[in-house]
């Protein structure tokens, strides 16, 4: 599992911390000597959006956002909030925040929220926390939010009176998951996918689903796909999983596998579900541990990317293509970096011109992470920087995927800014 710095430079490890063993926290010393930036930069075509202060309006958000048709912006933040614990927020499109939900943690409503936000095709929100919940380790969540308009692809306008939290179901550990850090997937006949960053049958973490209520019983129904066994096979999820047209899940594991540093997986439907590594990083050119997890193209590829190693030492991206039955790895691009200072979650694929964009965490010029762009042409990719944050009221570590609305790049850090407590921030690229 993949432990993120508090805001005072402490290493958070998601509980039960007795089930992660020590050496898959593959780099908590490394980020919580959080380095010193230089507060200078070329600002092109960036801005700050918003500014957490740490209060009501949340704090540290790790991960982007669901864009609606009209430019608004849905996401979480880690924490603030009254109790702390964390917050889902609405940006309009003239960059004014909303609370749409502030996490009251405890055996409640969970807390901590890592993964990014899905939607329905009524307008309501699903999403998960990788703490709380009514046995401490972590909730799948749903929001009904009232006036909520055309919200992603599926949206449509709400007919709600009021916000309204339910949580769909409490994570109890061991066999059933725990601690989940990803945001979900959805299939046609409205199932969750997800994946637990620990526990399961060997404390790996699993892979489920979520059948929703039959016949109006209000019960959402969990059941565990796949639970990673003893490391070869996979360990620790930290991204979610993606589906394909044929009901297979793909995602990728930042720990075991041959190596110990993670591995690609698909998991076929059946009973049980099968696994099937399609890659095993080696940290070679491949690169190593890969916390985010993959993205589909119109074809039938998968990008994904790996936050070590790599020939320019800050991680690769990489691509997985069908094959006769099989599938290709190929590096897309070796990211400039060092260590661990790659790409923490998914890249973005903008359909229309095929470029490809992504964040890293911890590199660039100030070694505060920057946001860059991957274009292909004639059978290779060209890596354009596209911004170097400085640490300072730019933003500093961006932990975020991003999201393209209305031609622009969004994204967030989880520190700097005015206040320290992180930004939404806009490229155009």
């Amino acid at each position: 599992m993949a432990p993120i710095p508090d805001s005072k430079g402490s290493v958070q490890v998601m509980k039960p911390e007795s089930s992660i063993p020590t050496t898959k926290l593959l780099f908590a010393v490394a980020l919580a000597l959080l380095l010193t930036a230089t507060p200078h930069a070329r600002a092109q075509t960036f801005s700050v959006v918003h500014n957490f202060t740490g209060g009501g309006d949340g704090a540290n958000p790790v991960n982007g956002f669901v864009a609606d048709s009209e430019g608004n912006l849905y996401g979480t933040a880690s924490s603030g909030g009254p109790s702390n614990n964390g917050v889902v927020f609405k940006i309009n499109s003239a960059g004014a925040e909303t609370v749409l939900h502030t996490f009251a943690g405890g055996t409640k409503d969970g807390s901590g929220p890592q993964g990014f936000l899905i939607v329905d095709s009524a307008g309501n929100f699903y999403g998960t926390t990788s703490g709380g919940g009514a046995y401490g380790s972590g909730t799948v969540f749903k929001l009904r939010v009232d006036g909520n308009t055309k919200a992603g692809r599926r949206g449509r306008p709400g007919r709600h009176n009021s916000n309204s939290e339910t949580v769909l179901y409490s994570f109890g550990g061991p066999s059933d998951g725990a601690n989940p850090l990803a945001g979900l997937a959805f299939d046609a006949a409205g199932n969750l996918y997800g994946t637990t960053s620990v526990g399961g049958s060997s404390g790996n973490g699993t892979v489920f689903e979520l059948a929703p209520p039959v016949q109006g019983s209000g019960t959402w129904t969990e059941n565990v796909l796949y639970s990673f066994g003893t490391g070869t096979d996979g360990a620790n999820p930290v991204g979610g999983v993606t589906l394909d047209a044929s009901g297979n899940l793909y995602g990728t594991t930042s720990a075991g596998g041959a190596s110990g540093l993670g591995t690609v997986f698909q998991l076929t439907p059946g009973t049980p579900w099968i696994e099937n590594k399609l890659h095993d990083f080696q940290n070679a050119d491949d690169g190593a541990v890969p916390y985010a997890g993959l993205i589909a193209d119109s074809s039938g590829n998968f990008y994904g990317a790996a936050t070590e190693g790599g020939g320019n030492g800050g991680g690769t991206i990489f691509e997985l293509s069908p094959s006769s039955g099989s599938w290709n790895f190929a590096v897309v691009y070796s990211v400039p970096g060092w260590g661990i200072s790659g790409s923490f979650r998914n890249v973005v694929l903008d359909p229309s011109s095929g470029i490809l964009y992504g964040t890293t965490h911890c590199d660039g010029a100030y070694n505060s992470g920057t946001v860059y762009e991957l274009t292909p042409s004639a059978g290779t990719w060209n890596y354009n920087l596209l911004y170097n944050f400085t640490g300072a009221g730019d933003g500093q570590y961006s932990f975020s995927n991003l999201v393209l609305s209305q031609g622009n790049l969004y994204g967030t850090t989880k520190y700097g800014g005015t206040a320290g407590n992180g930004v939404i921030f806009e490229v155009t690229p």
